[in-house]
């Protein structure tokens, strides 16, 4: 079950006092009881803070009141405050409150995690305007350079201190509330989807039918705990491409290494959102559409094929094919990278979690040797067949069977010999068997052998018959063999950054001969409800925990052509 709750920080002028306090917060978190907990409960139920983070949010919030000191030293002179407070965190904020006349509640604010960074420059803020400074572009120099902006305000002679009348005199313009609004509400709705939850939408059918293409959700961040980002410098509100100019949203010159606040494992059987591991390399004609690496592949077929009969020592045909595949795609494409948090979002039930072994066994999830969890809403393919009885869409739609008939895979196709293939859930399986004139249904099993990790020595693995794989933990130590080196590779080269060479049948890692390794993060296994018609870890293999979002909470909307009135507010199991 889940509980809710809100935190609602309020940003209200009065007449002589302007205060901030903003966050207008609402979010869902997992709670093993069914009943409403407090807010701070409903909060941090579940969450651990390490002493990393711990030690972070304490530097960062050491750091914003130290640094601008030297500079504010000299203000506090002009203010009649002794200087020597100004290098003391807290205390000179404690003194800026004294000498704004704002309530002294201001300063508890302070040992929020992460609010407290902003209620500190807020306070500065407020400081600068006692020396006259009310303009747009000084409040900004405040917040972002004030062990600069202080320096002058100190030292320069031109600069006085006025003291509380002078705001009480002042009057903002129109247009200054507008600008002051509107970058205040940017700011907030920022920390939220940074920190708290964020709005998703359903592109796809992979989650049908438990969720639903054009489903609105929330993705909560507090789940397993909020990711600082990568590419903190970015657009507001753009997830990685600006509209229009088709450029990109961030920039890359300034990156944060991997850090979690409050971190919490992802549960088996969670539905999650993700960053796409496979898309930390893309094309820009096809993005995540047509991924780089399938491209790649495809390419490298066609290459080997062609080469075949003129090559025949097999290591010089694989390699010369790699060679002309990766020239010819990037000769074709514009070919682009991406940071972790700026990969494309994708949205598909955890399986697997850490230290699991998962396979599949014609079409059947096995999770440790164990039957899985099989989702009320989850779907795959049957063909039922009748006893010459007609069946058709309206039919099954009249009976509460839910088809999504998309030109590629549609959930209802009509075969010769009273036979039909239908994509159902479990419920829907059993309404048919009870359809007059039904006969018999079988699975379907797909044979799509092009799986992770494309590399025949694992064996004959196909989407329905795949495995076992063992799910990477962190701090487990695994032997490098032949038969797993395909599988954890790009675990080892990619997500974790070790330069990884394989020479004259010997493993190398950052360029020492490795017969062990010994992993830094913890994996997941992702896979669609709806399984076949899912582009999941069967294809692109593990989810590092750095690239997972958050947990999907709530659906808030859901659109076909009108609303879908049964979905709203519908808690995402």
């Amino acid at each position: 079950m889940y509980c809710t709750g809100a935190i609602y920080v309020i940003r209200s002028a009065v007449c002589r006092q302007k205060t901030l306090v903003v966050l207008a917060i609402c979010f869902s978190h997992r709670s093993a009881k069914a009943n409403y907990y407090g807010i701070f409960a409903g909060l941090f139920k579940n969450q651990r803070m390490t002493s990393h983070d711990l030690f972070v949010i304490i530097i960062v919030q050491l750091l914003i009141l130290f640094l601008p000191s030297f500079g504010l030293a000299k203000m506090f002179e002009k203010a009649g405050i002794p200087a020597w407070k100004a290098f003391v965190p807290f205390l000179n904020t404690w003194e800026i409150l004294k000498a704004t006349t704002l309530k002294k509640h201001w300063f508890c604010w302070q040992f929020i995690p992460i609010v407290g960074w902003f209620i500190s420059l807020w306070l500065f803020v407020e400081f600068v305007k006692l020396f006259g400074k009310f303009r747009f572009y000084q409040h900004v120099l405040t917040v972002f350079v004030p062990f600069l902006y202080f320096v002058y305000l100190g030292y320069s002679q031109n600069e006085h201190y006025h003291g509380v009348e002078a705001v009480k005199k002042h009057r903002k313009s129109s247009a200054r509330e507008w600008i002051d609004a509107a970058v205040f509400a940017i700011v907030a709705a920022t920390l939220i989807r940074t920190f708290v939850f964020e709005a998703y939408t359903i592109p796809t059918s992979s989650m049908e039918k438990t969720l639903l293409i054009n489903d609105f959700l929330f993705v909560s961040k507090f789940s397993y705990g909020p990711r600082i980002p990568n590419t903190p410098i970015a657009m507001p509100f753009v997830h990685h491409t600006i509209p229009v100019l088709n450029t990109k949203s961030y920039v890359e010159w300034l990156k944060i290494p991997y850090t979690r606040w409050f971190s919490s494992p992802v549960k088996r059987n969670d539905v999650v959102v993700f960053n796409f591991p496979a898309g930390d390399t893309l094309t820009r004609e096809e993005d995540s559409k047509d991924p780089y690496y399938d491209i790649l592949r495809r390419e490298e077929t066609m290459q080997y094929m062609n080469l075949k009969s003129s090559i025949t020592n097999e290591t010089q045909l694989a390699t010369r094919s790699k060679e002309l595949a990766r020239e010819n795609v990037w000769n074709q494409y514009t070919v682009v990278t991406r940071p972790v948090d700026k990969r494309e979002n994708y949205i598909k039930r955890c399986v697997g979690i850490p230290g699991d072994t998962l396979q599949v066994k014609n079409g059947e999830l096995f999770v440790n040797g164990q039957p899985a969890y099989i989702p009320p809403n989850s779907s795959t393919y049957y063909t039922i067949t009748t006893n010459n009885t007609i069946w058709d869409e309206d039919i099954l739609r009249e009976v509460g069977i839910r088809l999504n008939m998309e030109a590629l895979a549609p959930d209802f196709i009509a075969m010769p010999n009273y036979s039909y293939k239908m994509n159902l859930t479990p419920g829907e399986l059993e309404t048919v068997k009870k359809m007059a004139g039904f006969k018999s249904a079988s699975r379907d099993i797909l044979d799509d052998d092009s799986v992770y990790p494309y590399d025949s020595v694992v064996g004959k693995w196909t989407m329905d018959n795949y495995g076992p794989i063992w799910i990477p933990k962190k701090g487990a130590t695994i032997q490098l063999t032949p038969q797993n080196i395909a599988t954890y590779r790009r675990c080892i080269r990619v997500y974790e950054n070790n330069q990884w060479e394989e020479k004259d049948g010997k493993v190398f890692i950052n360029g020492q001969p490795a017969t062990t390794y010994t992993f830094k993060m913890d994996y997941h296994w992702m896979m669609g409800d709806n399984r076949h018609k899912s582009q999941d870890s069967r294809k692109w293999g593990f989810v590092p925990e750095d690239h997972v979002v958050g947990e999907a909470s709530m659906i808030w909307m859901s659109w076909e052509s009108g609303i879908r009135w049964n979905r709203l507010f519908k808690i995402i199991h």
